[in-house]
């Protein structure tokens, strides 16, 4: 039988292909999915993975899609390499498009173009200051981060459902739980006419440019990844390892705010109970198959907006739940988790089996 043997030291190999491993897998398990509903699997991957790219309009579609998974993955990844486990990035995201909500509610037809850089200011103070909640209970009373910033997701949903409902709900808006329209010039300004790609994707883009910079170029971000990756080495070089917390989930809040103020402030243009949309979430899967690397999770974001453009065409054109999205995404976490066992171990057959086999040969001759 085969069996695992821990390898002298980690696989490079399998770091960058068991993501690609973990798609394949996820493909396969998706036809046998598409089988078992009853649907045509080569109509299934096609809408999940050609017609989110199959025009131009498709591809601006998908990049709205990733822009704020891509922002929000930054984040995480800075956390995750500094052992921070920041679950709590939704609720983050959610506080961002709050504060970025209210300064853009204070716009009228007479305000200047000062406003919209308010708004993304606003979402990343409102996103570092729900991070920092985190921090500040795990540096004060040692919490855990991961249950507190998971329970402070519920109390965003909670403070937004509160100002919608009542008093931000549009007196003019029939009812519904939803505040008035931003005015234009509190809204994030398109890059083409026919398009909902907005400034937000360069913004990520640098992003990116700015975070491998970070990590990789500076010493700021060296000391970070140490404080994370060798506590104790980190603490003789007197590193402060409250430092890296605060910094961590700073730049994470703050990432998750933006995505926010961007989301509210751009395709959505306005605050509604919906805003949170699993982004936060999903982020997390985002950071992982990206590898915690900037320009691995440029190609996991892109990914993982198909699963979700793919998800909505699904329920529309097959007749699907919209929750094969989560399906997707599930799986995909599972089999990487699954496939980075190769990372460490390798397959070893079991020399008994030969001996045994060739035993039986002898006997049989």
């Amino acid at each position: 039988m085969p069996q695992f043997e821990l390898r002298p030291q980690a696989s490079s190999f399998w770091t960058y292909a068991s993501p690609i491993l973990a798609l394949l897998i996820t493909v396969v398990i998706g036809v046998l999915l598409f089988m078992a509903l009853g649907k045509d699997p080569v109509r299934g991957l096609q809408v999940f993975f050609w017609e989110p790219i199959k025009s131009p309009y498709a591809l601006s579609e998908l990049m709205v899609k990733a822009t704020p998974l891509l922002i929000i993955a930054l984040g995480l990844a800075v956390c995750f390499r500094s052992n921070v486990w920041n679950i709590g990035a939704e609720g983050q995201y959610v506080i961002g498009a709050v504060a970025a909500g209210g300064v853009a509610l204070l716009a009228d037809k007479t305000t200047g173009a000062w406003i919209m850089p308010m708004v993304l200011v606003a979402g990343v103070l409102g996103g570092m200051l729900w991070a920092g909640l985190t921090a500040w209970l795990r540096d004060r009373f040692n919490a855990n981060e991961i249950l507190v910033s998971l329970m402070l997701v519920y109390v965003a949903d909670m403070v937004l459902n509160y100002l919608v409902f009542g008093p931000w709900k549009d007196p003019n808006g029939y009812n519904f739980p939803q505040t008035k329209t931003f005015e234009a010039v509190a809204q994030i300004p398109r890059l083409m006419q026919g398009s909902r790609i907005n400034i937000g994707i360069l913004l990520a883009l640098m992003g990116v440019a700015g975070l491998w910079l970070y990590l990789f170029r500076t010493y700021a971000g060296f000391t970070q990844e140490v404080s994370g990756l060798a506590p104790a080495a980190a603490r003789y070089a007197g590193i402060s390892s409250r430092r890296a917390l605060w910094v961590a989930l700073l730049i994470s809040g703050g990432a998750a705010g933006l995505a926010g103020a961007l989301e509210v402030a751009g395709p959505i243009g306005q605050l509604t109970p919906y805003v949170p949309a699993g982004y936060g979430f999903a982020a997390i899967i985002v950071a992982f198959v990206g590898r915690l690397h900037p320009v691995g999770v440029v190609f996991s974001a892109l990914l993982m907006s198909m699963f979700y453009i793919g998800g909505e065409l699904a329920q529309s054109r097959l007749g699907l739940p919209k929750s094969l999205t989560g399906v997707f995404q599930g799986l995909l976490l599972f089999n990487l988790l699954a496939c980075d066992t190769l990372i460490a171990y390798r397959f070893k057959f079991s020399p008994s089996i030969f001996t045994a086999t060739s035993k039986l040969a002898e006997g049989a001759r």
